[in-house]
């Protein structure tokens, strides 16, 4: 496994981290236990989670997955060899199960972390992230933003306050964003700069060949700034497997179960698909190994947060560490994304 430094800590990440908002819904606890103490023995040391997983965000399975890991730190004793990231959520009436009116102010942030310290069975968590701004941005699947009507948002400076406070507590090591533009970036950073508070270290967007959407602007902020990227859904949330081509619907499987997650099917985005599954097959690569090597290879990554819903799927995305591209693939993959450029942001 390669490790990489997140700059303005002293965290060394595994090239792939264990993303985990399917136990709960998808895999059953002793499921989501036995993906861990693979990758774990695989030597990765970042897991990935959210108070809201697993997905979709129910009120009946709300929280299951922060539980799930929780067991597995109080059976196998490792909590300090795992880097622990988990996320608050942002504002929506679809959260309101979670709390009464979800925001990124003081009294939701402190509710939050004490939930999740509490189903993590931790006293601290290492990168604690902000899952989407508080404020009107284009989300799962938006493209274009438009000024709202009337703008409530809780100010930045407020919602950092907090998380200083939480750093100061040492209850929180580190902080970064999730779902995030470059302007909430770059606000972020010239906010705690100008104020002394925690500076953030990491941007979690989704990234991967059907949405390189992070590379207009938050790539350059990355290489800048000095923060690095946790990619989400490499695999565009399955698509880029392979198992949706030729139509494909898969009985079990999150394309197949829920339509929310339809924005990564359409003609445009199949075939991209099916482009980038030619330029793999001619390079003895699986689509998936081929997919997720080009984000392992990216300037800005730190952790690229694969998930899994069967141990084959989590043995072959793992082994992706050791899958080099030569720059003919590169290029080709380049050609293939100026054709069908973000079919799926």
């Amino acid at each position: 496994m390669e490790y990489r430094e997140i700059s303005h800590t002293n965290l060394k990440v595994s090239l792939i981290g264990l993303g985990t908002m399917t136990w709960g819904e998808q895999n059953t606890e002793a499921e989501g236990h036995e993906q861990m103490d693979y990758a774990f023995e695989e030597g990765v040391n970042l897991f990935d989670a959210a108070e809201m997983y697993p997905v979709p965000p129910l009120a009946e399975t709300c929280h299951e997955t922060e539980r799930i890991i929780g067991t597995w730190f109080a059976d196998r004793g490792a909590r300090d060899k795992v880097i622990l990231a988990t996320k608050v959520v942002g504002p929506g009436s679809h959260m309101n199960h979670i709390r009464d009116r979800p925001r990124l102010d003081r009294d939701n942030i402190m509710e939050a972390v004490e939930g999740s310290l509490t189903r993590l069975k931790t006293d601290y968590i290492d990168l604690y992230q902000l899952h989407w701004p508080d404020r009107p941005v284009p989300l799962f699947g938006g493209r274009d933003y438009s000024p709202p009507r009337k703008d409530d948002s809780i100010p930045i400076e407020e919602t950092l306050k907090v998380l200083g406070e939480l750093v100061d507590q040492g209850k929180v090591r580190y902080i970064g964003l999730s779902n995030e533009t470059p302007w909430g970036a770059m606000k972020f950073l010239q906010i705690a700069d100008s104020l002394c508070l925690p500076r953030i270290v990491t941007i979690q967007n989704s990234y991967n060949l059907l949405n390189r959407t992070f590379d207009g602007g938050l790539s350059e902020v990355c290489h800048e700034e000095g923060v690095r990227s946790l990619p989400y859904s490499p695999l565009a949330f399955g698509k880029l497997s392979g198992k949706y081509r030729a139509g494909a619907m898969p009985k079990g499987a999150r394309l197949s179960l829920w339509e929310r997650f339809a924005r990564y099917n359409g003609p445009t985005s199949d075939a991209a698909t099916e482009a980038y599954a030619t330029i793999a097959e001619e390079s003895g690569l699986s689509l998936a190994q081929m997919s997720l090597a080009w984000i392992n290879q990216r300037h800005h990554v730190a952790s690229n947060l694969i998930g899994a819903t069967t141990m084959d799927q989590l043995r072959e995305n793992i082994a992706s560490v050791d899958v080099t591209l030569s720059g003919e693939v590169r290029k080709a993959i380049d050609t293939v994304h100026h054709r069908y450029p973000n079919p799926c942001p």
